[in-house]
């Protein structure tokens, strides 16, 4: 067509990621420091670079990236390596929206109350590109926790938004506190590590 003199529009390269290398200011103090070294979290991270595109409207998205669960004993780093993930995303340029609440607080701030729309929250909370949720299971389970973590994470399955997971619990634990339902999509969606060792916070007593 060229050939014609016919000028055939190109289609747009994708948007590269953006690269800014700052730290995050929601990272909690204690974990400011928190570096990821786990050779399966550094790979998470990189798959999750490897996703991040713009979209229309400007934002970074990391839709379509896996999902990670972070599974060992109480004190083995967990929170640790999802924090330093979040932080090594950041200093590849990746600065995607997210939201990190332990389990028992995104659960206490779902829980219908006066003023509160609470429905807007799960959706913030179900539609937020990244999501970590530190310690699942770690609540005392209910009907009603069993059924916002799946509309969470359904949703989140459904639509390819990655979330970051800890949990002292393996995943046969998971299926007991939070279904079936949650318990088989995680599975298909998350890549698993499984940290190992003593209770570092017990050493620091000692």
């Amino acid at each position: 067509m060229a050939a014609r003199g016919i000028r055939v529009a190109q289609p747009p390269s994708p948007p590269e990621p953006d690269f800014g290398g700052r730290l995050d200011p929601r990272v909690p103090a204690l974990f400011r420091t928190a570096v990821a070294d786990h050779p399966g979290v550094l790979g998470w991270v990189e798959q999750v670079v490897a996703c991040a595109r713009r979209t229309p409207v400007g934002a970074v998205s990391v839709a379509g990236a896996r999902s990670l669960l972070l599974l060992g004993p109480t004190g083995t780093g967990k929170t640790h390596q999802a924090f330093g993930a979040l932080t090594l995303l950041a200093r590849h340029g990746v600065r995607v929206e997210w939201r990190a609440e332990s389990a028992a607080d995104l659960y206490g701030s779902l829980r219908p109350r006066q003023g509160v729309d609470t429905e807007r929250e799960v959706w913030r909370v179900a539609t937020c590109p990244l999501l970590m949720i530190d310690d699942l299971a770690a609540a005392k389970p209910s009907p009603w926790t069993e059924e916002i973590t799946y509309r969470v994470v359904n949703h989140r399955y459904v639509h390819c938004l990655p979330m970051l997971i800890t949990s002292n619990e393996p995943l046969a634990r998971l299926r007991e506190a939070l279904g079936d339902r949650v318990a088989s999509r995680l599975a298909q969606m998350a890549d698993r590590v499984v940290l190992t060792g003593p209770d570092r916070r017990r050493h620091h007593l000692t």
